[in-house]
């Protein structure tokens, strides 16, 4: 779908219309992330000239930081390169949103050159532990030939393209829905170690499902951070008519018990999801058969 013109700042001027509770410092922090997002961008451009992947993720967490913290309408930033949540600069006004960031997913990546990506997640203060059904926004940039920012503010799905000559983003997809009918497991994305936001981006485009399995010596907890990745990313999903589940239950669902919180992630087309979460509960509490992955597997080791 060609761009449509309208940019960032006037489709959330519209949504807010639609929204009786909106607050008009949402749009605010959604405009703050889309600015370091563009940032982060040019940074990613020349990261193999200016970065080591490690420090280009510094870099990035730097600019999430600087750019959201003083806005006014936040109360608290959670970021995936940080122990704790970021205190706010002293003096500065306290607002009623959360903010979870996680400022470059795939960077161990960026060394062959594959898409990497931002992902966050807007909360309502006080408390960033509650489930992922209370998100506000949630949302991903995508740094690849274009850089695309891709949210959901509870009303569907839109994505946003950068353009480089005016350094706005302007809608170039909306209302953008999980493909139904991919024929099934035929192309399986099983997670070995590739950006979170390229997999999700691919998911929205193409459809299917994505795959990142659960830990093998605890088969509860799985590797991608609940706050940071698997919430956000889940809203997204869900928005656009997809599913995203643990294996076991909604991933928007889960009662969070701690900031760093991992969880096992299903995304992809909504009968696709209930099909592998249903392996799951059948072929459950074995991880060292890892029933997923076996010889005889949904998914035989080594694929992906």
């Amino acid at each position: 779908m060609p761009a449509d013109c309208t940019t960032l700042a006037q489709f959330l001027v519209e949504e807010r219309r639609h929204r009786p509770d909106a607050h008009g410092g949402l749009d605010s922090v959604i405009l703050d992330l889309a600015l370091a997002c563009r940032t982060v961008a040019g940074r990613v451009a020349l990261g193999a000239l200016r970065e080591a992947r490690h420090g280009l993720g510094v870099v990035a967490n730097d600019d999430f930081l600087r750019t959201a913290e003083r806005n006014g309408f936040l109360a608290g930033i959670a970021s995936a390169a940080l122990d704790e949540p970021n205190p706010l600069p002293s003096g500065c006004p306290r607002g009623r949103y959360l903010l979870v960031v996680d400022p470059l997913d795939g960077s161990s990546d960026i060394d062959v050159n594959a898409p990497v990506g931002s992902i966050f997640s807007i909360l309502r203060a006080p408390d960033f532990l509650r489930p992922g059904s209370e998100q506000v926004c949630a949302g991903y940039a995508l740094y690849g030939p274009a850089t695309m920012l891709v949210l959901t503010v509870g009303r569907g799905v839109h994505a946003f393209t950068l353009d480089p000559v005016r350094g706005e983003f302007v809608r170039t997809r909306q209302a953008i829905r999980v493909p139904r009918h991919t024929g099934g497991f035929r192309e399986p994305a099983v997670h070995r170690g590739a950006s979170l936001v390229a997999e999700t981006h691919r998911i929205l485009t193409r459809g299917g499902v994505f795959l990142h399995r659960r830990g093998t010596t605890a088969p509860d907890r799985g590797r991608l951070r609940l706050l940071h990745r698997a919430n956000p990313v889940a809203f997204l999903v869900e928005q656009a008519g997809g599913a995203a589940g643990t294996g076991r239950e909604r991933v928007l669902d889960v009662v969070p018990t701690d900031l760093h919180q991992r969880v096992p992630l299903i995304i992809g087309a909504a009968d696709e999801v209930a099909s592998t979460g249903r392996f799951h509960r059948d072929h459950d509490d074995r991880p060292s058969g890892a029933p997923l992955y076996g010889v005889r597997g949904l998914f035989r080791a080594g694929a992906g």
